[in-house]
């Protein structure tokens, strides 16, 4: 029986309602968690004519999903929209939904400090949903974290915390929608209230009027996603020379069968199938436990779209750079660029959209923990590093008036 509390009220101190410790020790990957005025009085920085504009960008990641109530027909469509497509629109039962809504405004990216207690790594994006009364994605089930904060407008959630609930999925429509829903929790979220949702529990939201959502998503690789790219670069390292070999090969019959001799040789070319325990060195047949942190950190600061970062079209000058220096000119991360880093020994490997660098630690932390911070507390050692990412384009130098402004 299911005896957790899923309600709980925030207070001015907590806004998760209790610790972060408690919060990751009770519910996370746990237990959903409903957080009655989270952020109090809560509208938003995005009204529903920003988001509208946005899902008009080429290169905005947009999709709007339409419900007929009388047949339960869905449809789904994809961006860039123009604006007459939304007027074509039915009055009820549909939602806009456009992800990495932080990536092009910074007050929407300003939020997920909030969540400071989660690693910065793990967020992929905040996605926003706008909906007409009535409008909803379905009944799903999401195999990632998410927090979902009210916005403008009221939305009724259905969970369902039932460990036996059925997970198959319909196959009449586009959407991974569930065949079969029974919820357990029925609430109605007002401005500033935010659920909590833990991976593989089913949920149904539908708005109640006009509303916007914003959605907090935690990066989740798959286990073939995470096993894909990893033997990608793997393969990297292995020599031409390197192959499948079989001297004592027998006779063949002739019929194309694959014997199970065949299979052992198979993997006895795939090495990497075993890690070496991080107690001692990995043997010739154990993967090195350095290389499989090195490789993490590279794959989980790309980012999952084809989005690429663009170098500054102009770099800096050795003159440029030291004046900025003397100014103690404040630097900003581009929202696309991911930043994570491993301690190696004494320094520091920092990666960066997939990029490693050696650096301190002391920047690593910097450039890992900040959006945004000052060239003065860079050290002189760790500068040209820094001079570098700014002229691949993954940090930008702020302008005085955009500083005041900020």
């Amino acid at each position: 029986m299911d005896t957790m509390k899923h309600e709980i009220r925030a207070t001015p101190s907590q806004w998760l309602g209790m610790s972060p410790a408690r919060f990751l020790r009770d519910y996370w990957q746990k237990h959903p968690l409903l957080i009655r005025a989270a952020f109090p009085q809560f509208s938003g920085p995005v009204t529903p004519d920003d988001l509208a504009g946005l899902a008009c960008e080429d290169s905005a990641l947009a999709r709007i999903a339409i419900r007929d109530p009388r047949s339960d027909h869905w449809e789904v469509r994809t961006g860039p929209f123009a604006a007459g497509d939304f007027a074509r629109l039915p009055s009820t039962h549909w939602t806009l939904l456009v992800q990495d809504v932080d990536k092009w405004d910074a007050q929407v990216g300003a939020l997920l400090a909030a969540f400071a207690f989660l690693p910065r790594w793990r967020f992929d994006d905040v996605m926003l949903s706008y909906a007409v009364d009535g409008g909803s994605v379905g009944a799903h089930i999401d195999h990632y974290d998410v927090f979902l904060l009210q916005g403008l407008g009221r939305k009724r959630w259905q969970i369902s915390t039932d460990p036996a609930a059925p997970t198959a999925f319909r196959d009449d429509v586009e959407l991974r929608l569930l065949r079969e829903f029974a919820p357990t929790h029925d609430w109605t979220l007002e401005p500033g209230d935010v659920l909590y949702l833990p991976p593989g529990v089913p949920h149904h939201g539908v708005a109640v009027g006009e509303c916007l959502t914003y959605s907090f998503g935690l990066r989740a690789p798959s286990a073939a996603e995470l096993l894909l790219d990893f033997s990608e670069a793997f393969a990297e390292h292995l020599p031409e020379s390197q192959r499948m070999t079989d001297p004592d090969l027998a006779p063949a019959r002739g019929d194309g069968e694959i014997h199970d001799t065949a299979i052992a040789r198979v993997m006895a070319a795939l090495p990497w199938l075993r890690i070496a325990p991080a107690t001692r060195a990995a043997q010739r047949d154990e993967i090195d436990p350095a290389f499989l942190r090195a490789w993490f950190g590279r794959f989980i600061t790309r980012y999952r779209s084809a989005q690429i970062v663009a170098a500054n079209p102009q770099p800096l000058t050795d003159r440029a750079f030291e004046r900025a220096v003397t100014q103690a000119t404040r630097v900003r991360r581009n929202p696309w660029s991911r930043c994570a880093w491993i301690r190696e020994g004494n320094h520091a490997v920092l990666f960066v959209c997939g990029e490693s660098h050696v650096c301190s630690p002391a920047l690593a932390r910097t450039l890992g923990a900040y959006d945004e911070f000052s060239l003065a507390d860079i050290a002189p050692r760790d500068r040209t590093l820094v001079r570098m990412l700014i002229d691949a384009g993954h940090f930008a130098l702020l302008r005085a008036r955009s500083r005041k402004s900020s």
